[in-house]
C-alpha cells in the first residue's frame, strides 16, 4: 500500500467517476483503474461498486476512505514542517440544519485557518441528507437536534449508518419573528396566539417525515403553513407576511441583521443539539477548529 494509492482512493471517491478522477490526477484511467485493482487484491476487499449513477464505495470503502483521508492529511502535514513543501490544499465539508452559530462557526475557521488555497464545504440541507453525507463521508460532520419526539427514529437511522451523536448544547423552543410583528414586544408566546400566525418551515424532499422536521412540534396542524427550502427566503417571509418559525433561539445579529428577533414559545420541550460523526473517523484538525469554533460561538449566544 503507497500513499499514491491512497490519494487516488480519496480522489476517486470525491468524484464518484474513475475518468474524472484520471483527469483530476493527470493519469490515464487504465491506470488509475489497475492502481485500484491492486490495491484491492493487496487488502482483500473491494473498495467501490459500480451502479447506475457511477461508482460508489463499498462498506469496507467507506471505512477505509476514513483511516485514508486521515494518513494523508497528517502526510501532508509532516511534508510541510519538515521538508518546507507547499501546504497541501485544505479540505473541510459540513452539513447542518439551519443555524446561524454553523455558519458563524465556518466563517470563523475559514478567516482564521484558510490557507492560501483551500476548498471548504458548508451545506445547508435536509435532515436526512445531514445523515447521508455523514454517512457517505461526504461531510465530516453533521449538525441536528434531537428531542423526546423525534430521538428514537433519528438514533436508529445513526446507529444502521454508523454514526454516532455527540451533545452540544441545550435549547428551550422560541419563535423567530420580524420586529414590526404585533407579538414582538412580548415576553414569551403561547401557542394559542399564533393560531392566526402563517408558520414558516424547511421542506424535507422525499424523506418528508414528523421525525426529520427541522422544527420541534412538528405534529401540530397549522391554519396557514408554508414550506421553503432556504434560510434567506424563510426570513423574507417572516418580515413580508408576518410569519413565524420555530427554532432553537440562537440568531445572530451580525448575519441576519436586527429585525429578527427571537421569543420564548411557552411549551414543556427541550431542544438537544449536536453533531454527528463516522465512528470509524477520528476527527481532522480542520474539524477540531471548527468544533471549537461552534463551542464559542453558541455559548456567546445562549
Amino acid at each position: 500500500m503507497t500513499l499514491q494509492q491512497l490519494k487516488y482512493v480519496i480522489t476517486v471517491a470525491d468524484s464518484s467517476s474513475m475518468s474524472e478522477a484520471a483527469k483530476t490526477l493527470f493519469i490515464s484511467q487504465p491506470s488509475l483503474s489497475n492502481a485500484i485493482k491492486d490495491l484491492e487484491g493487496e487488502l482483500g476487499i473491494s473498495l467501490f461498486n459500480r451502479n447506475n449513477k457511477g461508482i460508489v464505495l463499498s462498506t469496507e470503502g467507506k471505512e477505509f476512505l476514513g483511516y485514508a483521508r486521515q494518513v494523508v492529511e497528517q502526510m501532508g502535514l509532516l511534508e510541510e514542517k519538515y521538508l518546507g513543501m507547499k501546504p497541501a490544499k485544505q479540505k473541510f465539508s459540513v452539513s447542518t440544519q439551519h443555524y446561524a452559530f454553523a455558519v458563524d462557526a465556518f466563517v470563523e475557521l475559514i478567516k482564521e485557518y484558510g490557507l492560501e488555497e483551500y476548498e471548504f464545504t458548508l451545506r445547508e440541507t435536509k435532515t436526512y441528507e445531514i445523515i447521508e453525507d455523514v454517512k457517505q463521508l461526504r461531510s465530516e460532520i453533521g449538525i441536528l437536534y434531537l428531542n423526546e419526539f423525534n430521538e428514537k427514529v433519528i438514533c436508529k437511522l445513526l446507529k444502521e449508518s454508523n454514526l454516532v451523536f455527540k451533545e452540544l448544547f441545550t435549547a428551550k423552543p422560541h419563535i423567530f419573528i420580524w420586529s414590526g410583528n404585533p407579538l414582538a414586544k412580548q415576553k414569551s408566546v403561547s401557542l394559542e396566539e399564533l393560531r392566526d400566525y402563517p408558520c414558516l418551515s424547511f421542506e424535507q424532499g422525499e424523506n418528508n417525515s414528523f421525525y426529520f422536521s427541522e422544527e420541534i412540534l412538528s405534529t401540530l396542524v397549522h391554519k396557514k403553513a408554508i414550506k421553503v427550502s432556504d434560510r434567506a427566503t424563510l426570513f423574507n417571509l417572516l418580515v413580508g407576511l408576518n410569519g413565524f418559525t420555530i427554532s432553537s433561539g440562537i440568531i445572530s445579529e451580525e448575519l441576519n441583521g436586527k429585525h429578527i428577533i427571537a421569543i420564548p414559545l411557552d411549551v414543556e420541550e427541550v431542544m438537544r443539539i449536536g453533531i454527528i460523526t463516522h465512528k470509524s473517523v477520528t476527527i481532522s484538525r480542520l474539524g477540531e477548529i471548527y468544533l471549537e469554533a461552534l463551542k464559542r460561538h453558541t455559548i456567546s449566544l445562549l
